[in-house]
Order: structure tokens, then C-alpha cells, then sequence
């Protein structure tokens, strides 16, 4: 047993001290905390970028109603009244003296039309907000020729009220979709990513030792077994060393810019309070994933005696990956969808599909613990023939980049019996 924890301090230290996952884990620092400071961010450039745009009102009337409107929004465009002409205008907006150019006018029924002008159509957040703030004033201009009152006015453009009813048993409100969404989006990436990048390491670890002839007096010495899973238990390590600091530093980062985050993705993926349930759900499917992924791409490793060789052996591992997060992906839409709900008792679909759907629908207790234990299976039955395939797989020497060498792997196994 010393000889297991020997390989596994070793593969854990050597990891954790090289310099590509000190430099990988402190940019993805940075960028988590970038991202969750980014309203931030845009404030601070932002803050003195007041953009002013030229108007030439040909009625003498829409100018004012327009900059009261933009007030409401808190937009930071500054409309000022230009009375030299437009030729003098667009020669001060290609000198720079001015954003854009709005000419203000009137159609036949005197609703407002206008043009705006600019160095290129790429700037569409200016256009846009002059846009919206001409529509409230058109709306009310409209409202005033009908002899609309405010009252009436805000009753026609109230939305319509459409309540939703689960009468599903203990169902999911609305609210608690939204917030169970959010932490369900950010941890299937996390799964996505984590499950990819350390596989990816663990078959480039035991191909980097096997092409260094350092396996030949490892796998005299050690058990294929034990080799095998003190390799995937020392890497699962250093990924729980990396995600514990990326999701401690993203917590207390998200957590001091809480009030800032409102509206666009945050208004549809929530982050407010999600049961404890679903965080107990996604850590042991985590782990789940990352035990049958990592067993399946140590043994596909030890089948290649070149690490140019590794990539092309566990595409099909990596594409396996690839097809359930874009199936999480839809099912985020469409928690409900029959194929989603069958593909997630697939072993290697079911640590993500599974989540998604414990996170977003009220499921009974033997859906989760069933895809638990399919799991499970899956992974003693990966775990007893990937180390068979391992143990013939490390002697063998050549060009491997075949499935075919599965067999060969375990006919060298038969033979040393």
C-alpha cells in the first residue's frame, strides 16, 4: 500500500508545483474575478464617456421631450441643439467634435421621424437608446391626438398578467427555476471543462511515463490497479485543489458584487439562495464523472507509446464529453423533453444530464440514486477492465493509435498468466 500512496503524493506534488498550473490557475483567477467585476469595469472607462450627439430639430419641438425622456433612462447621451446647418454638423462629427448626428422631424400624421448619422451603423447602443426614447415620445404624441389620458395610456401598454401553475406535487416555482438555472449553468462548464481538461492529463501522464521506459520498473513494482487509480486519485486531487479556489475566490468575488449584478444574463440565470440538495447533487456527480472519464482515459493512454499519440486516442472520449454538455445544454430549455430524460441513465451522459435535471425539476428520490448507481457500476466494470487493457497496454511499445491495440493489450495480460 506504501507503493500506492508514494505514486500518488508524486503525482499530486509534481503536478501541483509546474509552472503551467500555477500560470492556469492564477489567469482563471483573474478572469473569474474580471468577470464578476465586470459591471464594474465598464463603470470605470465608462464614467467619463459621455457621448454628445447633434440635433437639428426641424420642429422646435421633439428636442426637449426627447432629452426628458432620456432622463428617465439614465442614459449618458448628451443631445445638443446644433442651429448651423447639417453640412457645418457633419463636418463637426468627422472632426470628432460630436458622436452622431439626429435630425429630428415630422411624417404627414405629425408623428416624429428622424435620421442619425454616424462615422459608421457599428455604433448601435447610441442608436438604439435614441431610438426607444423616440418611441415613448411618438406613443405619447399619438396618445395626445386620440385624447388618450396617462391612465388610459398605462392600462393599454400594461402587459398582459398570465399566471403559471405547476399542478405537479412539490413542483418548482419560477423563481426557484431561475435560481436553480444559474447554479446548474455555471457547474455543468465546471463539469464540462474539469471532466475534459484533467482526463486529458492523466492519459498524457501515463504516456509521458511510458515513453520515458519509466513504466517498465513501475509496473514491476505496483499493481496496474493500484498504478491506475493512484494516477486518477492524485489528479482528481489537484482538480479539487484548482476548482476549491476558483469557486472560493468566485463566491466572495460574486458575493461583494451581488448588488451589481441585475438584469441581462442575471435576470434569467439567478443567483440567489438554491437548495442544499442540488449542491450535494452536483459534487457527487462530479466526482462520479471525473472517476469514470479518468479511468476510461487512463487506460486509453497506456496504449500509446507516443504523447503525439494521445490526442487522436481519446477524441472519441473527448466528443463522448462534448455530446452530453450540448444535451445538458438543451435540456436547460427543456428540462421535460423525453430524450433528455432517457439519455441521462446513460453512463457517460448521466453525470451531466442527471444534474441538470435534479437541478431543475422536482424529481423522486430513485431517479438521482438510480443514475448514481449506474454510475457506480459503470465504473468498477470500466475500473476491472481498464486495468486489465493498463496492464498489458504499458509494455506495449510502436506505433498504437488504434482501438485494435485494446486486444492486443489484453491478450499480453492472458499471456503473463
Amino acid at each position: 500500500m506504501n507503493n500506492f500512496w508514494i505514486i500518488l503524493s508524486h503525482t499530486y506534488m509534481s503536478k501541483v508545483k509546474t509552472k503551467s498550473f500555477v500560470v492556469t490557475t492564477i489567469l482563471t483567477l483573474a478572469i473569474v474575478i474580471g468577470l464578476s467585476n465586470m459591471t464594474n469595469i465598464i463603470g470605470f472607462f465608462n464614467k467619463n464617456s459621455s457621448e454628445k450627439i447633434a440635433v437639428i430639430d426641424e420642429t422646435s419641438e421633439l428636442l426637449s421631450p426627447l432629452q426628458e425622456q432620456l432622463k428617465l433612462t439614465d442614459s449618458e447621451l448628451i443631445l445638443e441643439n446644433y442651429e448651423a446647418g447639417a453640412k457645418k454638423a457633419e463636418k463637426a462629427l468627422e472632426e470628432g467634435e460630436y458622436s452622431g448626428l439626429l435630425i429630428l422631424d415630422v411624417d404627414e400624421a405629425n408623428l416624429p421621424v428622424a435620421t442619425y448619422k454616424s462615422m459608421s451603423i457599428s455604433d448601435v447602443e447610441s442608436y438604439t437608446v435614441l431610438q426607444s426614447g423616440l418611441q415613448q415620445v411618438k406613443t405619447q404624441m399619438a396618445a395626445n391626438q386620440i385624447n388618450l389620458t396617462q391612465e388610459q395610456l398605462a392600462a393599454l401598454y400594461e402587459p398582459v398578467s398570465v399566471e403559471r401553475v405547476a399542478l405537479e406535487e412539490n413542483a418548482k416555482t419560477e423563481e426557484e427555476l431561475s435560481q436553480a438555472r444559474g447554479l446548474v449553468y455555471v457547474l455543468l462548464f465546471v463539469i464540462y471543462f474539469a471532466v475534459i481538461m484533467y482526463a486529458n492529463m492523466i492519459a498524457m501522464e501515463v504516456a509521458t511515463e511510458k515513453s520515458s521506459r519509466v513504466m517498465e520498473i513501475l509496473i514491476s513494482s505496483v499493481s496496474p490497479i493500484k498504478q491506475m487509480f493512484a494516477k486518477i486519485l492524485g489528479i482528481g486531487l489537484l482538480s479539487l485543489t484548482q476548482l476549491i479556489l476558483l469557486l472560493g475566490v468566485g463566491y466572495f468575488s460574486i458575493k461583494q458584487n451581488l448588488d451589481s449584478m441585475e438584469g441581462g444574463f442575471f435576470s434569467v440565470f439567478g443567483f440567489g439562495a438554491v437548495s442544499v440538495s442540488t449542491i450535494v447533487y452536483a459534487v457527487i456527480f462530479f466526482i462520479l464523472g471525473y472517476f469514470l472519464y479518468a479511468t476510461l482515459a487512463a487506460f486509453l493512454g497506456s496504449l500509446v507509446s507516443r504523447i503525439e499519440d494521445v490526442q487522436q486516442m481519446i477524441t472519441p472520449m473527448t466528443l463522448l464529453v462534448v455530446a452530453g454538455f450540448m444535451l445538458a445544454m438543451f435540456g436547460l430549455g427543456n428540462p421535460d423533453a423525453p430524450f433528455v430524460a432517457v439519455t441521462s441513465y446513460i453512463p457517460f451522459f448521466t453525470p451531466m444530464l442527471m444534474f441538470m435535471r435534479v437541478g431543475m425539476l422536482t424529481l423522486p428520490a430513485w431517479e438521482p440514486i438510480l443514475g448514481i448507481a449506474i454510475l457506480l457500476v459503470s465504473i468498477i466494470l470500466l475500473a476491472i477492465f481498464g486495468a486489465r487493457v493498463y496492464k498489458g497496454g504499458v509494455l506495449m511499445y510502436g506505433k498504437t493509435s488504434s482501438f485494435k491495440d485494446i486486444k492486443k493489450a489484453l491478450q499480453m495480460t492472458k499471456s503473463e498468466k
